[in-house]
């Protein structure tokens, strides 16, 4: 014992993922991994499908949504960045939301589809969603601190990222 702590690995919450509460906490992250891969696949296939948002101007186009949004964004010259190609910063974005779900929602390069994600919406909440008063109104920030456990742990279970990591601890015969 040192300070009143047990120290031992035989303690239920030291022993390596073997007590109720530790299987429980190892798959704790999983149902926001479900949800962000769900609503970026959604997201993407939305934007994707939607005829009227892949256009420069006209209701509902992502141009016209950038033009309402530059003057209150935080970063204007992102807006003016997008707004050199609205429909090719639209295919860009929707592509981007696919890949980032399809990434998560498998775990197959888990860390590198948060890191997407975050820069998605770190990159919309400067924009779009930058003039939301009180800012807990604009749903961009809240994903970007979504994406944060998943840059930080990736996806260690029920994964792609797992299956190859445990694949490569059996051929090198040992734990990594």
């Amino acid at each position: 014992m040192t300070h009143g702590m047990r120290t031992d690995t035989h303690s239920p919450y030291l022993d390596g993922g073997h007590g109720r509460r530790d299987s429980l906490a190892r798959y704790a992250l999983l149902p926001l991994r479900i949800f962000l891969g769900i609503t970026f696949i959604y997201a993407g296939l939305d934007k994707l499908t939607d005829s009227a948002f892949l256009k420069d101007s006209g209701a509902g186009s992502i141009g016209d949504t950038m033009r309402a949004v530059r003057d209150s964004s935080a970063i204007p010259a992102l807006v003016d960045l997008a707004l050199k190609s609205p429909t090719g910063f639209g295919f860009a974005i929707a592509l981007g939301e696919l890949a980032v779900g399809v990434g998560i929602l498998l775990g197959l390069l888990a860390r590198l589809a948060a890191l997407g994600g975050a820069l998605i919406s770190l990159s919309l909440w400067l924009t779009v969603s930058w003039s939301a008063d009180p800012y807990y109104y604009g749903n961009d920030l809240v994903y970007l601190m979504a994406w944060l456990p998943f840059i930080l742990a990736g996806a260690p279970y029920l994964s792609v990222d797992a299956a190859w990591h445990a694949r490569r601890r059996q051929r090198s015969g040992g734990y990594r």
